[in-house]
This record gives C-alpha cells, structure tokens and sequence, in this order.
C-alpha cells in the first residue's frame, strides 16, 4: 500500500479549508484516511498552517511521498528539513543536537519572515483605513459647504432685501478689516 500526504478539502464553496493528511493512494480525495497531520487555511493572509511536524515526518520516514502542495506546505514549517536531518544523524554525518540547533535556527528565521510579513501587511491596511477615512472626510466637508451655499441661496433669492443687506454687509467688513490693520501698525 502507498502512502501519500496530501490535502483534503473541507470548507463550504468559494471558502476551502484542507486538512493534511496521511492517505492511501487508492483512496478518493476526501474519503477514508489514516491520520489526520493538520491543517492548512488559504483564506487568511499569510496562509494559517497548522502542523504537528513529528506525525509528518514519522510518516515521510515510513515512505510517504507528499503531494507537490503538500510538499509546498511541509517546507513551509519545516517537517523536510527535520527529515532531512534526521537522514544526516542515521548516516551519522550530526549529532542529534546540531541537528536539532539547526532545526531551531531555521524556525527562528522564518517566524521571523512570518512576523515581517503580517506587520507590513497591517501596516499597509492602516494606511489604506487612513486614506479612506481622510477621503470620506474631503467628501462630508464638500458636501456640507454645498448645502450651506444652497440654503444661502435660497434664502437670498426668497427675500431680494435681505440679499442687498448682506451685500452691504460683505462690503463693509473688508474696510473694518483694514482699519483694525492700520491701527495695529500704527
């Protein structure tokens, strides 16, 4: 019996969520399994992946050969490179602690990465809120001077007197202004 590590999909349509698992070849893409090694959320960005590393290299070490995105998503968390290194320390090219201090070192480095990645990406829709947020702003600020031109509009053009008062009003404040002007320099 060949064994394959792959991915069976779960989910509602347009929304998929696979679980990793351990399967015979023959076996129908979502049909009967050996062991379930975890999931894998393409919906959230960066992918959520959940694995138990050890299940899946115990099962590579047994011979099965993953699928090319199952592989993908091995690598990705580090299940090949642990069976990898496990293949130097049988052959006896490492200790297990060199090993395992690589492993280690190499986790480290792609949380990191990880890390990176999902603060730029909110960092990035911050600045998109910030930039929506400022253009709804400009937007609610036009549309408010238009009402307040409007209303004066129509008031103006429902009493002709009252249009004349404030243009006499509008004329004079400009001399008030360079009086006030005149006087402070003086």
């Amino acid at each position: 019996m060949s064994v394959k590590i792959r991915l069976q999909r779960h989910g509602k349509k347009g929304k998929p969520f696979y679980w990793v698992v351990a399967a015979d070849a023959r076996s129908k893409r979502d049909g009967k399994y050996l062991e379930k090694i975890g999931t894998y959320n393409p919906n959230t960005n960066p992918a959520t992946i959940d694995l138990n590393i050890d299940a899946a290299v115990r099962w590579l070490h047994n011979g099965a050969q993953p699928t090319d995105t199952a592989k993908a998503i091995l690598s990705y968390k580090g299940a090949l490179l642990k069976h990898h290194l496990d293949g130097g320390i049988r052959k006896g090219a490492l200790t297990q602690e060199q090993a395992d201090a690589k492993l280690t070192e190499w986790l480290d480095a792609k949380s990191g990465k990880v890390d990176a990645k999902k603060e730029g990406l909110t960092k990035v829709q911050a600045d998109a809120k910030a930039k929506a947020f400022k253009a709804e702003q400009d937007v609610n600020a036009k549309r408010l001077a238009a009402a307040a031109q409007a209303e004066a509009d129509a008031i103006a053009a429902a009493n002709p007197a009252v249009e004349e008062e404030v243009e006499a009003l509008a004329e004079e404040t400009p001399a008030t202004e360079e009086e006030n002007n005149e006087t402070t320099e003086a």
